[in-house]
């Protein structure tokens, strides 16, 4: 996998171009999350990165922050098994549109502090430039991918 930042503008309006191609029927191609649900979940991570709290972080995952930042900030893609933090698990129904609003609305943000002070994420610490613009592109890659955008 190529690192892409989610910073550079020709990887943004790829990646804003392949949410904008989703509608409320597509399908995945593996998980059992809805095109709404992904959506959600996709902004929830991008609204912590961005500086938001991360709630109800259990001890062990507490203890693995170093493996699991590796993992994120690694050249590897995510398997389609991986777990998540129960902060960013959706197991109720979403609305499309306002969960697609409410993404471009987080990536937006994410670009607009881009040159502004760091912030620290709550589990991973401390991401350079690169870190942060390659794992937020990995994570909306993955699942973009996911719903075969």
């Amino acid at each position: 996998m190529s690192r892409k930042l989610l910073y550079d503008d020709e990887v943004f309006e790829e990646c804003l171009q392949r949410i904008d191609s989703l509608t409320p029927d597509t399908q995945p191609q593996w998980g059992v999350m809805s095109a709404g649900q992904m959506l959600s979940h996709c902004a929830e991570i991008q609204e912590v990165s961005n500086g938001k709290a991360l709630e109800g972080t259990p001890f062990i995952v507490k203890l693995l922050g170093g493996f699991i930042r590796k993992m994120v900030v690694s050249d590897r893609p995510y398997s389609r098994s991986t777990k998540t933090h129960p902060q960013y698990l959706q197991t109720t129904d979403k609305d499309f549109a306002a969960e697609k609003i409410r993404l471009l609305t987080a990536l937006e943000a994410f670009r607009a502090a881009e040159d502004g002070p760091a912030t620290r994420h709550a589990l991973f610490g401390e991401l350079s430039h690169d870190e942060k613009g390659w794992a937020s592109y990995k994570h909306l890659d993955h699942h973009l991918t996911q719903f075969g955008v």
